[in-house]
């Protein structure tokens, strides 16, 4: 196993290869790089150019149908991947379908191979600075528990800090049935990031407005998870994400939101993995934003995590990684320069 300290984000969300169908008249797409680890890890990989690239880890299980240009395009990020072949079953996949309202519909079309804390046996990833975990609460806390533990094995006793766990509410079990427990996952992970719908489903709770979110509501609901606790030591926050509304970061009773990057709805094309984007972008940024890893870093890391997501949208599937004398592009634009811009505009938002 390589040395500790050289993985800086790792998700344990899949790879799946989607199929994505479109409201008509847009035709529909097939065989697409997909899935929460795929978009998390791109997220994450924005700020890393090479060879930073090598610090972003993911795995991706490649059954008998794998295509081969989905090699080449993996190959091309140069991430610290790890690419597993099984060839006695099909990859995962999965079918998104895209309504009116912004509504999504999501089933899987192949029998879906889960990860968790087995995959990073022997592997570097198991010592990766970060993690981020799609998942309900009572798997949630078995993630955390368990990653942890396999740390603290004997032989590497004292090799490594206490990574940042970041979790994101797998969707269908947001729900009042599940409140209970995912208070008691609060107290396990550092960042927990739902979107406005999943947050209000805990609690039983609609969190639109007519032309928005309800901003007051969701703080309200934000401030209940506060007050229970979030992080072993009560110092974790909530960055709770509100699709063209922005974003809400809040901790320690403190709280500010912040606006989306596009402001023009023609500007996002497909938001599939705009969410799992953000993640990784905010996970980096919570190990990077500072000289040392910290949930201190969390409102600077919500803005990387806004601008990774700000490239996931633009495009059906993944943005365009590009090499130029000036360094690397994402849809022919520099990640630096777009940081720079959004960063320019936020003095002159006003707090909803």
């Amino acid at each position: 196993m390589a040395a500790t300290g050289e993985v800086d984000f790792c998700t344990l969300g899949m790879f799946i290869i989607d199929e994505i169908e479109f409201a008509p008249p847009k035709p529909p797409v097939k065989d697409i790089a997909g899935g929460a680890g795929s978009y998390s890890a791109l997220g994450a990989r924005i700020f890393s150019p090479s060879p930073k690239s090598q610090a972003v880890g993911w795995i991706v299980d490649c059954g008998s149908d794998f295509p081969s240009e989905l090699r080449d395009f993996i190959a091309q990020w140069d991430t610290g991947v790890l690419i597993r072949e099984t060839p006695e079953r099909l990859t995962t996949r999965g079918w998104n379908g895209y309504g009116e309202h912004e509504h999504r519909a999501f089933r899987y079309t192949t029998p879906k191979l889960r990860l968790d804390q087995h995959d990073l046996v022997d592997t570097q990833l198991l010592w990766s600075k970060s993690f981020h975990l799609i998942c309900s609460p009572l798997r949630c806390i078995d993630l955390v528990r368990s990653i942890l533990a396999l740390r603290r094995q004997p032989s590497d006793a004292g090799l490594t800090s206490r990574p940042l766990f970041i979790w994101e509410p797998v969707p269908d079990l947001c729900t009042v049935e599940e409140l209970d427990d995912c208070l008691k996952a609060l107290k396990y992970v550092d960042v927990v990031s739902p979107n406005h719908g999943e947050l209000g489903g805990f609690f039983g709770k609609d969190t639109n407005a007519e032309h928005s979110v309800d901003f007051r509501l969701i703080e309200e609901l934000c401030g209940q998870w506060l007050g229970s606790g979030i992080g072993a030591d009560g110092q974790g926050g909530i960055v709770l994400r509100c699709g063209k509304d922005g974003c809400l970061v809040t901790r320690n009773g403190v709280r500010k939101w912040l606006p989306a990057y596009h402001q023009s709805s023609t500007k996002v094309v497909d938001p599939t993995g705009g969410g799992n984007g953000f993640l990784g972008g905010l996970a980096i940024g919570l190990v990077r934003a500072g000289d040392t890893p910290g949930i201190e870093h969390l409102e600077e890391a919500a803005i990387w995590g806004s601008i990774s997501a700000s490239f996931a949208i633009e495009q059906v599937g993944m943005p365009v990684l590009s090499h130029g004398p000036q360094g690397e592009t994402w849809n022919s634009v520099r990640v630096e320069d777009r940081l720079s811009e959004f960063k320019s505009r936020l003095p002159r938002y006003i707090q909803p």
